[in-house]
């Protein structure tokens, strides 16, 4: 059931997006692109809403037992990905912060590389140990 729903979405964003290749490879005037393009947004958010509510409407009929397992799951999954997107963030600024700084070490001293080295690779540990974490998370559930 999931696949075929996955396979109707993209078969409708495929059809949407069909038009908008012709019209610009057809040479079409600036106005009637900009018309184009407003009704293929247009679209593409009808069918875009649709897809969200299709499963929402399809899983309002299930039993409330499954309403309290799903939410203890949810805040697990929302948990991991709070934990990678903030791992991440601060190794982007670390990496941010360290990596230009490590060049010109690098530049001037050329002995000055394994350091360098050690200091960004410590800034994107930070990202693996998040990713670790969020699957430690995920196996719990």
């Amino acid at each position: 059931m999931d696949i075929v729903m996955l396979l109707i979405a993209t078969a409708a964003i495929a059809a949407l997006a069909v038009p908008l290749f012709k019209a610009y490879k057809n040479g079409y005037t600036k106005e009637k692109k900009i018309s184009m393009i407003k009704r293929q947004l247009c679209a593409f958010g009808g069918v875009t809403l649709g897809s969200v509510l299709m499963p929402v409407i399809a899983g309002a009929a299930e039993p409330a037992t499954t309403a309290a397992a799903s939410s203890g799951a949810g805040m697990a999954y929302l948990g991991a990905a709070l934990v990678t997107g903030l791992a991440c963030i601060g190794c982007g600024i670390a990496v941010a912060a360290a990596a230009p700084a490590a060049i010109g070490a690098v530049s001037e001293n050329d002995k000055s590389f394994g350091k360098a080295l050690i200091f960004v690779a410590m800034g994107e540990g930070v990202a693996i140990y998040g990713l670790l974490i969020s699957i430690m998370i995920l196996n719990k559930v």
